[in-house]
């Protein structure tokens, strides 16, 4: 048997946050039959991160690759994850895949998103987009998500711009609609750039609403894209064992 894959994910109060989590595990274990496939939560949820590993050593698994469901490399992905899976079980070779952006799998779940609130492909050039996440206060994980929004404008549409729920390098959402709209934008769309619901997701849908927004997208969710990006971060960190004791 390979590799036991630990989705680990931000958690949150709100339990929208947990079902969405379960539902992309029940996804990609659909798409891969066979994948031992299980979820821990960093804060908030059950299991925790400590407890889904320990009940993996007693279940015998001897390697287990961590997929973080997080977006970029901030403090959960490059600090307190990592310390977390320093104490795991000695019994277990614990390795933690890439995060999941940035990548061109989740534009396309945004690009569909925006399509399923009604916004239909010929109405990119006229659309400006106010590409929305939670927040950081990591400078390269800000400097990441600028450069996500800078490639997808250069897929056609008018314009688009980062935004934060939770404020600080970019501007908040309702800001970023009132910009683009005050700078000329007829048509615009908010697309929240985070995994499950919750209580800023809920901000930038508020923030949207308040400001006039044309078109809102759903979270990214358990898309099947979504799925296919989480194995290919397994695939490409079982790869690399593979090549250093190969």
């Amino acid at each position: 048997m390979g590799d036991f894959l630990l989705l680990v994910a931000h958690g949150s109060r709100d339990p929208r946050h947990a079902r969405t989590v379960r539902a992309l595990t029940r996804r990609i274990r659909s798409a891969r039959p066979g994948l031992p496939v299980t979820a821990a939560f960093l804060d908030f949820d059950r299991p925790s991160v400590p407890g889904a590993l320990e009940r993996l050593a007693r279940l015998g698994a001897r390697s287990v690759v961590v997929q973080p469901l997080l977006l970029t490399r901030a403090f959960h992905a490059s600090v307190d994850l990592p310390g977390v899976l320093r104490r795991a079980p000695a019994s277990l070779t614990v390795r933690q895949a890439r995060v999941l952006g940035p990548d061109p799998l989740l534009t396309a779940v945004l690009e569909r998103r925006l399509h399923e609130a009604g916004l239909g492909p010929e109405a990119r050039t006229a659309t400006a987009v106010v590409l929305a996440a939670a927040g950081t206060a990591d400078p390269d994980a800000a400097a990441s998500f600028a450069g996500i929004a800078r490639r997808w404008q250069r897929t056609g549409w008018r314009a688009v711009r980062p935004a934060f729920a939770s404020g600080g390098t970019f501007p908040r959402t309702e800001d970023a609609v009132r910009a683009l709209r005050a700078g000329g934008a007829e048509r615009i769309a908010v697309a929240p750039y985070v995994l499950a619901p919750g209580r800023l997701p809920d901000r930038i849908a508020a923030g949207a609403a308040e400001a006039g927004a044309d078109h809102l997208g759903a979270v990214l969710g358990a898309a099947p894209e979504l799925a296919r990006l989480v194995l290919l971060r397994y695939d490409a960190a079982r790869a690399g064992a593979l090549a250093l004791t190969g």
